[in-house]
This record gives structure tokens, sequence and C-alpha cells, in this order.
């Protein structure tokens, strides 16, 4: 039965990858190529070395760039391509989907010096819906760019709670595509809100204010 479901779910991720191809070659009116940008999510559920846990409704996955020390991301198995199309029917998977997120935190020995947030981004840069959590120390190398940090720390980064009564009281998720610009806004320190000249800088600046691993209460 273990092996049904296992073969069921390939079909399905083989399904969406095809999916996403022909999107992307009507798009660009170029043959998607193995290994495109757009499959990257559906690629990444399958891999071994980054996948976490799984259950009959979503993949947890480690972000394959993490932009924290704990970066993980929960995507759903179903079909679904962003927030915009997202229905009130799945709301209570959304629900699932942060209760899983939660669970994970919970089970993270250094959660307790941590702070998390579980959130998406306004405006996706990769195809299928998935759910970030991350912590709040943003201690990783792969945090480089202005545009990283803001779409973190701004509302171009949406809680999950806020989605989730969105969609409980209008059935659907708003377009926020007028967020783009967030991505532009000044370099702030997520805490204390002091404005950094340079991303080095900004990164040495939170340094002050995270727990460091290893650090007693």
């Amino acid at each position: 039965m273990m092996a049904a479901k296992g073969n069921a779910f390939s079909v399905i991720m083989n399904a969406q990858k095809r999916k996403l191809a022909d999107g992307a070659a009507k798009t660009t009116s170029q043959p998607a190529k193995k290994g495109h940008w757009s499959m990257g999510l559906l690629s990444s559920m399958e891999d071994p070395a980054l996948k976490v846990e799984s259950d009959d409704k979503v993949v947890i996955i480690k972000d394959k760039y993490p932009k924290a020390r704990y970066h993980w991301l929960v995507l759903p198995k179903e079909n679904i391509p962003s927030l915009k199309a997202v229905s009130s029917e799945q709301l209570d998977l959304l629900k699932h989907m942060h209760k899983k997120g939660q669970e994970l935190i919970d089970k993270t020995e250094d959660a307790k010096h941590l702070s998390f947030r579980l959130g998406y981004h306004a405006i996706p840069s990769m195809s299928h819906l998935h759910l970030h959590v991350i912590s709040q120390d943003f201690d990783s190398p792969c945090l480089k760019h202005k545009k990283h940090w803001n779409s973190f720390t701004t509302d171009y980064f949406i809680d999950s709670e806020k989605v989730m009564e969105e969609l409980e009281k209008e059935g659907k998720i708003a377009d926020k595509g007028s967020r783009n610009d967030r991505l532009k806004y000044p370099l702030r320190c997520h805490v204390c809100k002091k404005e950094q000249v340079n991303m080095p800088k900004l990164k040495a600046h939170i340094l002050s204010h995270i727990a460091k691993p290893g650090d007693k209460e």
C-alpha cells in the first residue's frame, strides 16, 4: 500500500512538472529545458537531501538557499501554483500547512532562543504554493542582496495567519502585485529599525540582536 501511494505521488509530481514546462514554453516561446527554474520546487520535493518530512497532504523541505539558520518550506501535494489560485476550499489545507510548520518549530532545539515567522511572499519567485518557516536571525551566507532582506522584513512577506484570515473572510487572496516596490526599500534592521548602508553592515548589526547557537538562557 505504501509503495502504491509513493508511485501515485510520483505520477502527480511528473504531471505537474509537465504542466509547468508547457506553461513556461508558451510564455517564452522556447521549449522548457530540463531543470527549468519553474520546476525547482517540484524537484526539491523529491530530493532526499532536502526533504524533512511529509504526510498525505504536504511535503516539508529545507530551503535550498536558506536565508536564516532555520528556513523550511511547507508545500502542498495538491497542484496549487500560488496564493492567487487559492480558494476557500483550500482553507483547511492552509491551516494544515501552518500547523505542520509550527510543529517543526516546536521540535527545534534552538527554538527557545530564536523567534520564527511563518508566511508567504506577495510575489513568489517560484511556481507552486509554498509556506516559508524562517527563523528571525537571518544568519546565513545565502542572504546576500537587498531584495532577499526586504522580501522577509517588509509587508512583502505576509504572515500565514493573515493569509488564512483573509481567505476565511473573502474566500480568496487579493492580488498583492503592488507590493513589488518593497524590495527596493532602504535596508532597515528588523528589530530596532535602524537603517544600514549595505548588506555587510546590516548583517553585522543584526548579530547584536540575536542569540548565538549554544547560548544559555
